[in-house]
């Protein structure tokens, strides 16, 4: 493409030096066009058991279907939080989290919720499904970690622990491993937690970098009992390219039991330093919100109501549609929602056998990809693919694939990453 791009501009320039020709529109439009974005090539799951956390990669296929792919294991274990509503360790879902597992350029990273460490993945340029291990299993400096941010800008990750000893630490991603940023937990929350921890208390849910690695925003939702709001907590980037420790914490109106918060690229305000996020609220449905890098202000700009919602709590953004899908964990549905105005404007139920979705990842091929659990408990988890190639409000379910027996997921099977 460059090199067609390269000899269009030159016989361009060369018609106009001999006098023989103007540009086209169709021309100018081709030599001015921003370049395609890179065909998304590997799904990505954390298999998040007890015995032994592996990597499961699934192949993106051309029609943007999925096969199958490989299995890597972490050198870590998986975990479960507790589920205090059956008295038993939870699953599916069973980190109540978003970002188990990240993509940031060639780099993946995954928790290891049951041995207190986190794994750095280089992955193979010709085969997204390779991944070799960069270092060794680092230890997070806090109890069960849940959810990973990753930043290519500033080579690094931050890890979100939720269990005695929670709080965020940072790391710098280097060739041979990854290098804490400090001895100890700096960034702490102070969530009266266990280990593991009950997923129906408050606890961190998701952190992710802004859209321009400007500070690191972490969700921390409320309980349950609703006996109170959870929060956004956000740390801003220092001018020496690390995250503070000290952030600014604040419970955003017309929320309760945030979840996992997707940014919206391209809306920065250069005047307030505040950017756009859609954050999904296992009470209600889903809110637009912009967050500031610079002063942690958090305002509310719509709510939206899903109707017959039942647990809605993972966001993605797609470039392809310019619009933000979530999740519902009790509901086998696809909510496609403007993120300018908040406003619904696709909601897709599908009946494949499947319950609910725990994660999903819209990447750039006009595809959506959710982690979907069945409600027959001999079939294993399934990843539905969506076709929204057509356009905003357009969503149909291609595919309900559920991996042969050489990579069978199962209900402990926890996050979604795409590269």
């Amino acid at each position: 493409m460059v090199l067609g791009r390269y000899l269009l501009s030159s016989l361009v320039l060369s018609l106009l030096g001999a006098g023989l020709a103007s540009p086209t529109p169709e021309d100018v439009a081709e030599l001015y066009a921003p370049p395609p974005a890179r065909r998304p090539q590997a799904i990505y799951v954390a298999s998040n058991e007890v015995a032994g956390n592996a990597v499961v990669a699934f192949k993106i296929n051309n029609d943007g279907t999925l096969s199958d792919g490989s299995v890597t294991a972490t050198g870590g274990k998986g975990g479960n939080g507790f589920d205090l509503l059956t008295n038993s360790s939870a699953g599916p879902d069973a980190l109540a989290s978003q970002g188990s597992v990240s993509v940031a350029g060639r780099h993946l990273l995954v928790v290891n919720a049951g041995s207190n460490t986190v794994t750095l993945f280089e992955i193979d340029a010709g085969d997204a499904t390779k991944l070799v291990m960069v270092g060794k299993p680092t230890y997070t400096l806090g109890d069960f970690p849940v959810s990973v941010a990753v930043s290519e800008r500033l080579q690094q990750a931050c890890v979100a622990n939720s269990g005695v000893k929670a709080g965020i630490a940072c790391f710098q991603i280097t060739s041979g491993g990854l290098v804490a940023l400090e001895s100890q937990l700096s960034r702490v929350f102070d969530l009266q937690q266990t280990t593991p921890p009950s997923i129906f208390q408050t606890d961190i849910s998701h952190t992710v970098f802004n859209d321009d690695s400007t500070a690191l925003i972490t969700t921390v939702r409320g309980p349950l009992s609703l006996a109170h709001p959870g929060l956004i907590s956000v740390y801003p980037v220092l001018a020496n390219g690390r995250v503070s420790t000290h952030d600014v914490r604040t419970s955003p109106p017309r929320t309760s039991l945030v979840f996992g918060i997707a940014p919206i690229p391209g809306t920065r305000d250069p005047r307030t330093g505040s950017s756009a996020f859609v954050i999904a609220d296992a009470s209600f449905g889903a809110a637009l919100i912009r967050i500031s890098a610079t002063t942690g202000a958090v305002a509310t700009v719509a709510a939206t109501a899903i109707p017959n919602q039942n647990g809605t709590c993972w966001a993605a953004y797609s470039a392809a549609t310019r619009s933000v899908f979530v999740a519902d964990a009790g509901g086998n549905t696809l909510v496609e929602i403007d993120p300018a105005t908040g406003a619904i404007l696709r909601d897709l139920a599908t009946t494949v056998g499947n319950v609910g979705s725990i994660d999903l990842v819209a990447p750039a091929n006009g595809f959506v990809y959710a982690l979907s659990f069945a409600a027959d408990p001999r079939l294993t988890p399934a990843v539905a693919v969506y076709d929204v190639t057509a356009g905003r409000a357009t969503a149909r379910l291609v595919q309900n694939y559920r991996p042969s027996a050489a990579f069978r997921l199962s209900n402990n099977t926890q996050g979604m990453a795409v590269y």
